[in-house]
Order: structure tokens, then sequence, then C-alpha cells
């Protein structure tokens, strides 16, 4: 039985390793083959986990009755025995990657920033991505206290993403504010209908609008229908709002005058001391995920790209789509390695220009003047300032090089009494290891 139970694994497992024999035909002896053929490669020897599982297998058919044993097909005892294998087979890959997994988190590197970050505009307070939305709507939702006409107006620029729709909108809206404005003691300019297809359309569809009308003056009421016997709800202006008109004029001009209120990208300005590590990046997800927002631009682009590949395009054409296809990312980690080796780190977004590098390293020196040149991965110079980082390849991380001007530098250290970093003191004192 043993012998058996040896077989089928043999058959199994090592396949591979020649020809078999069916138990069901008599043992053949082996042909005769010519001295000078090399012998037959002995078969590989089961492993331990296919020899446990077999014993097991054959542990648990010898513990029961002989008569119901017997009473098997050979295919029955077959098929179990390929259950164990399997089951054996598929425990240890499991462990094996569980094991593999653990090894890859405890060996992972630390990422070289802990994500994307934004400042709020009214309140300073830094948030990470996913939250920018949420700080901005509550810093606004507390402006209303201080200034609800401000916070209403910040309201629809911010929160309503269609601009075509908020450009309707406060067009409409400062037409209404107009003709109370221009003709005063028209009783039927300062009523506004709510059920009205127009202000439904253009108006109330749109977060904060109502908001910003209770703050000129208006108020709610329910008034009858001339001619009619039922009632509608109406915007009307209170009669004080009459004595102040040039007030809601300028209301109105800060209503089609006024920006979304947008998180500012916290450039996480970081000065690192010379490591070797310079050119290892290790990104965090806030780099690659992509907001609903983000989402619906990239699908727009990709429509519009199937729709011009039906179309013959001239060859401005085809270097702009292929512009698109870079745009990939929306932020990217750029390095700048000084000539002394230290190495100043900021966040960006992919879309922003080389001038706004130069600017952010300006800003790192202490004499912003010094002039300097930075050199791409590879040591091309990027002369032209004007290009995005994604269109020189500056994306997702990048590491450049600061290169002097020689003869200015020359200069400089003549005339100076002591040699010093031409970086801020209060940056080299906040120097961190870079891991």
């Amino acid at each position: 039985m043993r012998k058996f139970f040896q077989e089928i694994k043999a058959d199994l497992k090592f396949k591979t390793a020649g020809p078999g024999q069916k138990l069901s035909e008599p043992s053949r002896a082996p042909a005769e083959k010519p001295r000078a053929e090399a012998a037959p490669k002995p078969r590989q020897a089961p492993t331990d986990e296919a020899q446990k599982a077999a014993a097991a297998a054959l542990a648990r058919l010898e513990l029961k009755p002989k008569g119901k044993a017997a009473s098997g097909s050979q295919e029955h005892i077959k098929n179990q025995v390929r259950k164990e294998l399997m089951a054996e087979a598929a425990a240890g890959e499991k462990n094996l990657s569980m094991e593999e997994k653990q090894q890859e988190e405890e060996g992972a590197a630390a990422p070289s920033v802990s994500g994307v970050y934004f400042i709020c505009p009214l309140t300073g307070a830094i948030v990470r991505k996913d939250q920018k939305e949420k700080q901005l709507r509550e810093a606004i939702q507390a402006y209303s206290s201080v200034d609800p006409v401000a916070a209403s107006i910040m309201e629809i620029h911010t929160f309503n993403k269609d601009r075509e729709k908020v450009r309707v909108c406060v067009e409409t809206m400062a037409k209404y504010l107009d003709n109370i404005y221009l003709h005063p003691e028209e009783e039927k300019y300062r009523k506004i209908k709510l059920q009205n297809k127009v202000f439904q359309e253009r108006i109330s569809c749109l977060e904060g609008t109502h908001k910003f009308f209770q703050a000129v003056g208006f108020e709610t009421k329910t008034l009858p229908v001339p001619g009619q016997e039922t009632t509608e709800e109406f915007l009307v202006l209170q009669e004080e709002v009459l004595s102040r008109l040039e007030e809601l004029k300028e209301r109105k001009e800060r209503l089609l005058s006024s920006e979304p209120v947008r998180a500012r990208l916290h450039r996480q300005l970081a000065l690192f001391r010379p490591s070797p590590a310079a050119a290892r990046f290790q990104l965090p997800h806030d780099f690659f995920n992509l907001t609903a927002e983000e989402l619906r631009r990239e699908q727009r682009l990709r429509t519009e790209a199937v729709e011009k590949a039906a179309m013959l395009r001239t060859r401005a054409m085809r270097e702009k789509d292929e512009q698109r296809e870079v745009r990939k990312y929306n932020y990217t980690l750029l390095r700048v390695r000084f000539p002394d080796g230290y190495i100043l780190q900021g966040t960006f977004y992919a879309r922003e220009s080389v001038s706004v590098l130069y600017s952010f390293v300006r800003e790192a020196l202490r004499d912003d003047w010094l002039p300097f040149e930075l050199l791409g991965p590879g040591g091309l110079k990027l002369t032209d300032e004007n290009l995005a980082f994604n269109e020189c390849g500056l994306v997702p991380s990048a590491l450049l090089s600061l290169a002097w001007d020689a003869a200015v530098m020359a200069d400089v250290e003549a005339a100076a009494e002591e040699q010093r970093s031409p970086l801020r003191p209060e940056l080299l004192a906040r120097a961190q290891t870079l891991s």
C-alpha cells in the first residue's frame, strides 16, 4: 500500500522526471540501450512537504475500516491524494507570500515626504491633500460671522466647480442688483420670484447664492399672486437697503470680480546634508492618487484625444497630444544638489514652470542675486524657464544640480573674509540627514 501511494505521488508531482508505469500493467524490464548512451537521469526524490502530505493521507486511510477502504475505487483514492497535495501546496504558498509581504514592509524605505500638504489662505492652517476642501469650507463658514457678504461670494466662486455656470450665475445676479440700483423707485425690481424659471436654472441650483441675497438685504416672503388666489415665495429687498444703494453697487462689483479661494500648495522646504541617497525617491500615494475632479478632467482629456484620433492632425496637434500624455502626475518632488553637496527639496505642481524652481532656490540663498544654472538629469541645462516640469520630464520626482557662475563666485570668494555657505543660516541650522 505504501508503495502504491509513492507511485501516485510520483505521478502527480514529478512528471518531468521521466515516464512512469501503470499499476495495472505487468512490470517491464527497461530496454537495453547501447553502452555509448549516457545513463538515464535518476528520478528526483519527493520533497519533505510531499512526503508529509502523503503520509498524512495514508494514515487517515489506514484508520478507516478495511471494508470501506476496499470498496473505494482507485480513482477516488487518487483524487483524495491530489486534494491533500494541493491543499499542502496552497498553504505553503500562502505562508510564503505572507512572509514576503512582511519582509517587504519591514524593509521598505521611509517616504521622502509624508504626503502632499496645502495651506489654507484664510486661516494659515496646513492640512493634507484630502482635507483641504473640508478646511476651506469650515474657514469660509467661520468667516460668515465676520463678513457674510464676502463669505457667500467665496462659496459661490469656490464650491461650484462648473466655471461657466458660475459665470452665468453671477452675471444674472448682478443684473438683478443693477435693476434695483438703476430703478430704485420700481417695486417690481425689488422682488425676485423663487419659482421663476431663470432663477431656478441659473441661480438657485448653485451653492451660496441664497446666502448672498440674504446678506445684501433680501428676505424670503410669501406673497399673493396678483389676479389669483394662490401665493408664492419671493425674495424681497428690505426698504432700508434703498438708502444704501452705493453699497449695493459695491457688493455687485465684488461678486463679479471675485475668484475662487484656493488652498496654496505647501512646498515642504527641506535641506539635507550631503548624501549618496539623493537620487533615491520614495513617494507617498498622494503623488499618484487622483481626486474625483482630477479623474473627470483626465476622462475629458482622453475623450478629446479619441475624437482627434479620428481626424487628420497636423504636426502641432500631434505634439500637443503628446504633451497631454505626460500630464499623468499632479505633483512632483524636486531636489537641487548644490556644489558643496547640500540638497534642497520642495514639492511642486507638475504643471508649474521651471521659473518657479529658480525662485524657490533663490529664496534659499543668503544672497539671492548670485547667478546660477540648474541642470536636469543627464546634465541638460534648464534654460527655458517657461517650460513646465512635466514637459521637461521632471515628474514625479527628479534630482537636479546647481552650477554657479564661475567668474562671479571667484570674485565673491576673493572679496569675502571667510568662506561661507551660500545658503541661508537658518536653513543650514535645520539641515537633516537624508535616509
